[in-house]
């Protein structure tokens, strides 16, 4: 009987050792997932920023442009 208590000891010890490895190991990937979308979401920032600035910009040439047409005259 203190052979098998011995023995279930070990395999809970061995199965609580595994769980806790296995949870520090699942926290580490959670950490490394985490900082991979907050730099994907700055990543996302920066180019939408930059693409409204584009945006504006070729409303601004857009409107250049028609201006420009505009005194040309027809022929």
């Amino acid at each position: 009987m203190d052979a098998e208590l011995a023995s279930l000891e070990q395999k809970l010890e061995q199965l609580l050792t595994r769980h806790a490895e296995e949870q520090a190991r699942l926290r580490s990937q959670h950490a490394a997932a985490l900082a991979d979308a907050r730099s994907l979401q700055e990543r996302v920032d920066a180019l939408e920023a930059a693409n409204r600035e584009l945006t504006d910009k070729l409303g601004l040439v857009g409107s250049r442009l028609e201006a420009l047409l505009a005194r040309i005259p027809e022929a």
